[in-house]
């Protein structure tokens, strides 16, 4: 399990990225250094939380974007993903209740 500072670094990155932004550039935009950036990306430096609000605007996205858990799945990768997992569980629940009712 991720901390929510991977969260946070990892989708960072992802909208970065996906808005075709260097770390200079969003170093800029948030009136740091880019080496802050690459430290929060890195995992090496902590952002406050008015950079995480200064980082969340440069990217233009909502600050609690920056929480979600792999922010780069799609919604259905993420729905296909619960499904393979409920799947599991409701397979691995039938087996025991199986056993249990054999007995």
């Amino acid at each position: 399990m991720t901390s929510y500072l991977d969260d946070v670094r990892y989708n960072i990155k992802h909208y970065r990225d996906l808005r075709k932004i260097t770390q200079a550039d969003l170093a800029e935009k948030c009136a740091c250094s880019p080496g802050t950036i690459g430290g929060i990306e890195s995992g090496r430096t902590k952002p406050s939380f008015d950079m995480m609000v200064s980082i969340a605007d440069a990217l233009d996205i909502n600050p609690a974007d920056l929480f979600i858990t792999d922010a780069s799945k799609s919604k259905e990768e993420i729905k296909q993903d619960l499904y393979a997992q409920f799947s599991s569980v409701i397979i691995h629940a039938n087996e025991r209740l199986k056993k249990i009712v054999e007995e």
